[in-house]
């Protein structure tokens, strides 16, 4: 049957289920790799005899972590306009609360940062097994209890803890935009471990990655998805090691290159990443939603914890227009509709060749039905004078392929940038569209969005001789409004603008054509009335 379809339409078909296929699948079935391929290669090789030299008793640490439970008490709170942070007995960051309803879970609870199984930020295991053995049932003291934070005001909790001789000191500095510095001493040297802690678990939701992330080398990313983490792997030249969900992330960073980094699974084959700690030993800290201009604020680098999936390199400027369009209107719903008319303008002229190329395949294609019909005998020649016969007419069969090929990364890399903007969050447009990162409650966008895919479709030109191929494109709305029902509002919105523009820009090549023929008939006619005459 696909035979019967021109090019155009096949490949119309095919973007369109892979599309489909893209979305319900990874909706339906999470990616489970376990990193970013070939990314860090050259990492791993200098780093492997420090990954391997870690001992055994320290490989099963993290499992150790998950099903070994630790009775703990509060030992110091951190109040800020944003965030209450505690520290338990352990000296580890047990609690952090975001105050603002924006982040609010599913239930309307406040948003909990900190996952209560698993190891915490901060937390110590020694490779030596006695003298952990002891350090997990030593508590902490402190040097306060509470403590409020100004919004441009710092705290300096000192955290100490004494183990047969040994002296352990942190002395944490947090600030009130989520990021804090840390400053270790050990009274003599042991090999200790520091850990980072597993990422925030606000809302699960589909068509998004959770896990870990190391950002190393020469711009390296090397991406640890939940539940497809296989042993472990070391890194070196480590910028920002990170723990993150769709909106918020647990990061380290601003340690010595030296410093070796590790991930390996815990018992739900998650990522469980920490470094490897010297006697005296400083490195910074971050918990918080990953809101780009917050990040790029504590530390440019921080920002390379905002990551799009495979077409990053697409989504990061388009995600930077995005914000700077923004700042220009100061709605994020309407910031979003003039991201699509640029995008437009600049693929305007890959479209409209497109289009027009379509066109021009509709207006001949009763003469290729006459070639075809005429040297069905001899595919050869048929072949030969239906490629004539495109040249003749200044048709170009894959015309309007290639246009739409070259989109396809763009459309891609928005879908990316919408889903994981934590600025999106709690954010209203207008009237019944109150948050854009959620779906919209009353389906209107969704079902708006499918009216105007199917009146594209039908206003598009095609060249269907088979009713079967008809009913397939015409399910493609239906199919895709269903798809869309439960994304975010923001993202739904651009598809509906989208093809408003799309139907726009059609309208006016159709009006084009139908111009031109209009002005060929009466000149044909006039022709016809001057030989009469």
């Amino acid at each position: 049957m696909l035979e019967k379809f021109t090019p155009n339409q096949r490949l119309l078909l095919a973007v369109a289920l892979s599309f489909a296929v893209f979305v319900g699948y990874t909706t339906l079935f999470p990616p489970k790799a376990s990193n970013g391929g070939d990314a860090n290669k050259s990492t791993e090789v200098a780093i492997n005899q420090a990954a391997t030299s870690v001992p055994k008793s320290h490989e099963s640490l993290a499992t150790i972590g998950d099903v070994k439970t630790v009775k703990t008490d509060t030992l110091a709170t951190i109040n800020s306009k944003e965030f209450t942070l505690k520290i338990d007995t352990l000296g580890r960051i047990s609690s952090i609360v975001l105050k603002n309803e924006k982040h609010d879970n599913k239930e309307g609870k406040l948003a909990e940062l900190i996952s209560p199984t698993g190891p915490k930020p901060l937390q110590v295991r020694f490779a030596d097994e006695a003298l952990e053995a002891v350090a997990q049932k030593t508590p902490y003291s402190s040097n306060i209890d509470d403590v409020v934070l100004g919004e441009k005001g710092k705290a300096e909790v000192l955290l100490t803890q004494a183990l047969n001789g040994l002296s352990v000191t942190k002395k944490v500095t947090f600030y009130a935009d989520g990021h804090y510095d840390v400053a270790m001493n050990l009274s003599e040297a042991k090999r200790y471990f520091i850990y980072l802690g597993q990422h925030p678990d606000i809302n699960k939701k589909m068509m998004t990655v959770t896990g870990g992330m190391v950002y190393a080398g020469d711009n390296k990313t090397t991406i640890f998805k939940d539940g497809g983490v296989e042993g472990r792997e070391g890194f070196s030249n480590v910028h920002l090691v990170s723990a993150f969900d769709q909106y918020y992330a647990t990061i380290f960073y601003g340690f010595d290159a030296a410093i070796p980094v590790y991930v390996e699974r815990d018992i739900n084959n998650n990522p469980v990443s920490y470094l490897e700690g010297t006697q005296a030993f400083n490195f910074k800290g971050y918990v918080g939603p990953k809101e780009y201009k917050t990040l790029e604020a504590i530390n440019p680098v921080l920002t390379h914890a905002i990551e799009f999936g495979m077409f990053t390199f697409i989504a990061a400027p388009i995600f930077k227009i995005l914000m700077w369009l923004h700042g220009l209107l100061g709605n994020w719903g309407w910031s979003i509709i003039a991201l699509t008319a640029l995008i437009r303008i600049m693929l305007y002229p890959l479209t409209q060749k497109g289009m027009v190329s379509m066109q021009k395949i509709k207006e001949i294609a009763p003469k290729i039905k006459e070639v075809q019909a005429k040297y069905k005998g001899d595919p050869q020649r048929m072949n030969a004078a239906v490629m004539e016969m495109y040249k003749k007419h200044g048709a170009n069969p894959l015309g309007g392929c290639l246009p739409l090929v070259l989109q396809i990364p763009v459309f891609f890399a928005i879908y990316r940038v919408l889903l994981n903007a934590v600025e999106l969050q709690g954010v209203p447009w207008i009237l019944w569209v109150t948050d854009l990162s959620r779906m919209d409650p009353y389906y209107i966008l969704p079902i708006l969005m499918g009216v105007t895919m199917f009146y594209q479709q039908k206003i598009t030109p095609s060249n269907f001789t088979d009713p079967l191929q008809e009913k397939i494109f015409k399910f493609l709305p239906i199919i895709f409004t269903f798809f869309f029902f439960t994304f975010p509002a923001g993202l739904v919105l651009y598809w509906f603008i989208n093809n408003i523009f799309s139907i726009t820009q059609q309208y006016l090549v159709n009006r084009q054509f139908t111009a031109a023929r209009i002005i060929r008939h009466e000149a044909h006619l006039a022709e016809k009335h001057h030989e009469k005459d």
